[in-house]
């Protein structure tokens, strides 16, 4: 990978404080419907134990987690459940990727629009942004009693693609495919794996200074507020 975004390291600290907010389950549940599409057994489907996994962390109740796997049992409870895309211009011409998850689209595109004529930002045209982005797969990890060479050594050996220090820990990036293979190899070196998911990270990064860099992180942070919002990425250096 070329850079990092900023953004990248400011959800991980926030994480702790997103796990309190109300709307976070909705997020999650929307999250399990979708990937459950693909089979209920989280056994044989990677993504869907992910999902659970995330819930499980924030404390979303069993029944909660049942239930909305049992919604993609539904056709119709599950197509009701749309997954979209939305390319971004915030302010200084920052790129941004939101992917949402929900089961009214008007509410969504508004929702998103109230926030980009609030804070700064227009919709962009279908592929003026994306091509900008790669999929990863993007794990958090705490490394426990562990030098920091001999983490970076196990990290290098686990299959990952690259990795970057963040607060205690890494996020360690792995391509879409080889993250469960990574994941695996991480926790069979004891590592503590905080979150494990698929995400959009920039190919390149944009440096802004403080003042600029500050107007987009409010609106990331915004748009990341919204129900249906499931992740937010952009190209903030």
């Amino acid at each position: 990978m070329s850079g990092h975004s900023k953004w990248s390291t400011i959800k991980r600290q926030k994480g702790a404080a997103d796990a309190k907010r109300a709307n976070v389950f909705t997020k999650l549940a929307n999250a399990i419907t979708v990937a459950a599409r693909h089979g209920a057994d989280p056994t044989m489907n990677f993504q869907l134990r992910l999902a659970m996994d995330r819930a499980r962390a924030a404390n979303m109740p069993k029944e909660n987690i049942e239930r909305a796997v049992a919604r993609a049992a539904s056709v119709a409870d599950a197509n009701a459940v749309s997954e979209l895309v939305y390319e971004i211009y915030g302010p200084s011409g920052v790129a941004v990727l939101v992917e949402a998850a929900t089961d009214n689209k008007n509410r969504a595109a508004a929702d998103i629009k109230a926030v980009l004529n609030k804070f700064g930002g227009k919709l962009a045209g279908e592929g003026a942004v994306k091509f900008l982005f790669e999929r990863y797969g993007v794990l958090s990890i705490s490394v426990g009693a562990k030098t920091q060479e001999d983490a970076e050594l196990a990290i290098m050996d686990s299959g990952a693609s690259d990795y970057e220090k963040a607060d205690d820990g890494y996020l360690v990036y792995t391509k879409p495919e080889e993250l469960e293979l990574v994941k695996k190899n991480l926790e069979a070196q004891n590592f503590g794996i905080d979150d494990a998911k698929l995400a959009w990270e920039p190919k390149q990064t944009v440096a802004l200074d403080e003042e600029a860099s500050a107007k987009v992180i409010k609106v990331l942070e915004a748009l990341d507020s919204l129900d249906d919002v499931v992740s937010v990425a952009s190209n903030l250096g």
